[in-house]
């Protein structure tokens, strides 16, 4: 094959690599935020591309300072990645303000693309993140347009109004999430208690009840980021593979694949830092 060719193949086989456009925040530590999506959605096959929506100061015992990015110049970010590279999946993470949250769910409308919405509403140590007027603009302007949503059970409670503990709690709350509009919803038991992790998936077909064994570890500082993002690194790849389809992606396998993932990667962390350390990405 003469090298004209080979440039032809490279340039064909990497047209078909999956493509996720991440909308989140920056870990200086890289256990959460762009820096765990990147390597999740890369672990998983796909290419990520980034919109980076603030800057932090930030290790494993915690966030020293926060730097917003000006709401245009993220949107500058989206539509300069789309109108070159594209994208096949959207996965948005941590977006702090009302205003932020407006200017980027009109770029997302604009592109069309499925979104994976990462309600990152509540941090490891419980305290909310957002303000109640920045949690209505997210919930009506990203859970409600979601293909997929992935709140932990605190994040579900905010999102549905209601406490979120128990199994059918987390069945109510995920029929809730999609009357508002969202395609489907996973809802994380991370937060619950016991020696296994009970995560629900509601699906347009029914509800699937995925479980593991929780392990004992300081390491898991990003899980919600790394899962949301494998999950997307898994969709891209489908879609890539099969453009043709009218098909949706299938989110049960990819949702599958992402959890096993993200639970080799809490059991092979490195044990990085003084608090609570980053995941084997």
């Amino acid at each position: 094959m003469n090298r004209q060719a080979d440039g032809q193949a490279s340039r064909q086989e990497a047209s078909q690599k999956g493509r996720v456009l991440v909308v989140a925040g920056s870990d200086s530590g890289g256990g959460a935020g762009i820096q765990a999506d990147i390597k999740s959605i890369m672990a998983q096959g796909a290419y990520a591309t980034t919109a980076i929506t603030a800057l932090t100061a930030q290790n494993t015992r915690g966030v020293q300072d926060i730097l917003d990015v000006p709401p245009a110049f993220v949107v500058r970010q989206i539509t300069s990645v789309l109108e070159d590279i594209g994208t096949d999946i959207v996965k948005t993470g941590m977006l702090s303000r009302r205003a932020l949250i407006e200017h980027v769910a009109q770029a997302l409308a604009e592109a069309g693309a499925p979104m994976v919405v990462d309600p990152v509403m509540v941090a490891t140590s419980g305290d909310r993140l957002l303000d109640e007027n920045a949690v209505s603009a997210l919930h009506d302007l990203l859970v409600n347009h979601a293909f997929l949503v992935t709140p932990n059970l605190p994040e579900a409670t905010l999102l549905t109004r209601r406490d979120v503990d128990t199994l059918d709690d987390m069945k109510r709350a995920a029929d809730t999430l999609m009357s508002g509009g969202a395609h489907a919803a996973l809802i994380k038991g991370g937060h619950g208690t016991g020696n296994v992790v009970t995560d629900l998936l509601a699906l347009q077909t029914g509800f699937e009840v995925l479980e593991h064994e929780r392990l004992e570890t300081r390491n898991t500082h990003g899980t919600g980021c790394t899962l949301a993002s494998a999950i997307a690194g898994q969709l891209a790849t489908q879609i890539a593979g099969d453009p043709s389809s009218d098909n949706a992606p299938d989110l049960k396998s990819a949702t599958e694949h992402a959890l096993a993932y993200v639970h080799t990667a809490i059991k092979n962390a490195p044990n990085l830092g003084h608090g609570n350390g980053p995941l084997a990405h």
